[in-house]
């Protein structure tokens, strides 16, 4: 088994601190350990009170976990004050794992979470000892006493903080301006950039989890770079799935990649009974020389893995459709592409598929009362993908998500609609009101 040690604050309310840190080991397999260093009084609305556990009563904790169990790796969260983190600086420093020092200062929802001289002893007591050091945006400044306003702030922050002994520093730039939630990892003077799409929501628990899902893949043995992608792609799945649990800020929800995954099969079956449905549906006019393809992407999905489609698409066989394969995630990376695209502006915007252009195959989307955008595969700039690029270009220019994307094709290009849906049936719903308008002619 995996083992991977949380040193942390017990949030009551159960969105953060260490009850968020063995969520988000338990997501990914690996068994939690678990110190409190301080007893929150708290909810998603603040925090009441905070007391802290003796120093004496930390050491015991971390002794006894220490002397047993062997770890993978070590996350330390809410330190408080001056004392605990030289108690577990000194505990640590025999500790053959890497360290993950999130420099926990503020909840989310305003309240101070450390003492006076506190950030003096994180900086000579505990930073030259971690392998990965994650403030947020106000930590950074903290630490680093630089104001930061950009990307470019960020990066002289964590310079700065990186001359101060961690080997590695990653920003969480989640709040700067930008379409892209950005972090920032800068290790071996080397600058590595991981993104998400942006959401505008507040969310109680973020920094903890990700900084123990970071622990957690490093205590698989994953390498840091890698471990930080995973735990990227995770922790939008997670604030997606964000939970109601109170009146004030939804809670992180690490465990729905488990849900995520579990669902899988399900999700399958549902695109399989889509290419059935297809098969008796399309007809020569609908279908394009390229064929025709659905693509179904999991909660959150960020890579083309995530995305399952129909193997060898749906073809012309005289004048039927014929299903040349079955559903698979990673099949094709061209509608995932769309689909990705698309799910980036709206989440819930979680599968496409193609169809053929033809005036009188746009008039019948328009006619069925679907939204309609467009791009223009002339003005696509080089090196970009052209279903990323088009797509996120018709959903700029229509504002929103459209039912349909088409474009009039270009050099060695045929030109296309796109029906968009939160699901298979969603997506064929529209393509039958498509073929009624046609048949009503």
């Amino acid at each position: 088994m995996v083992n991977a040690l949380t040193i942390a604050g017990s949030d009551s309310v159960g969105g953060a601190g260490l009850q968020a840190d063995l969520k988000a080991f338990e997501a990914l397999g690996v068994h939690g350990c678990a110190v409190v260093t301080c007893v929150t009084s708290q909810n998603t609305k603040g925090v009441s009170s905070i007391h802290a556990i003796p120093e004496s009563e930390v050491a015991a904790q971390l002794r006894s976990v220490l002397e047993d169990v062997k770890l993978g790796a070590v996350k330390t969260g809410m330190l408080y004050s001056a004392d605990i983190v030289k108690t577990v600086a000194g505990m640590l420093r025999r500790v053959d794992a890497p360290l993950v020092v999130d420099p926990v200062m503020v909840a989310t929802t305003g309240s101070s979470l450390h003492q006076s001289g506190f950030v003096e002893a994180i900086i000579s007591k505990i930073l030259p000892q971690s392998a990965l050091v994650t403030p947020n945006l106000l930590e950074a400044s903290r630490l680093s006493g630089i104001e930061i306003r950009d990307e470019r702030t960020a990066k002289s922050a964590a310079e700065e903080i990186l001359e101060l002994g961690p080997k590695a520093v990653l920003i969480k730039g989640g709040h700067l301006r930008g379409p892209e939630a950005a972090d920032f990892l800068l290790v071996n003077r080397k600058w590595t950039r991981f993104s998400s799409p942006r959401m505008n929501v507040d969310v109680h628990g973020t920094g903890c989890t990700f900084a123990s899902l970071i622990a957690g893949n490093l205590a698989k043995g994953k390498g840091l770079e890698e471990a930080i992608k995973i735990s990227k792609g995770i922790i939008y799945k997670a604030i997606l799935a964000r939970e109601s649990v109170g009146k004030g800020v939804p809670c992180v929800n690490p465990l729905a990649v488990l849900r995520i995954e579990a669902g899988k099969h399900a999700m399958l079956s549902e695109l399989e009974d889509a290419g059935s449905a297809l098969e008796k549906l399309l007809g020569p006019d609908l279908i394009p020389e390229v064929g025709v393809n659905m693509g179904y992407a999991v909660l959150g999905a960020l890579e083309p893995e995530e995305v399952a489609a129909l193997e060898g698409r749906i073809i012309r066989v005289g004048k039927s459709a014929r299903k040349m394969g079955c559903a698979r995630f990673g099949a094709s990376k061209h509608v995932a592409r769309i689909v990705l695209a698309a799910s980036s502006h709206d989440p819930q915007a979680r599968c496409a598929m193609n169809m053929k252009y033809s005036p009188e195959n746009l008039a019948a989307c328009r006619k069925a009362k679907l939204s309609v955008s467009t791009f223009d595969r002339s003005k696509e700039p080089k090196g970009v993908s052209s279903m990323t690029w088009g797509v996120h270009r018709a959903i700029e220019d229509f504002g929103r998500v459209p039912d349909a994307i088409f474009d009039l094709g270009g050099h060695g290009k045929e030109p296309m609609i796109r029906l968009l849906g939160r699901t298979p049936d969603d997506v064929i719903a529209k393509l039958r009101r498509i073929r009624s308008r046609k048949s009503s002619r």
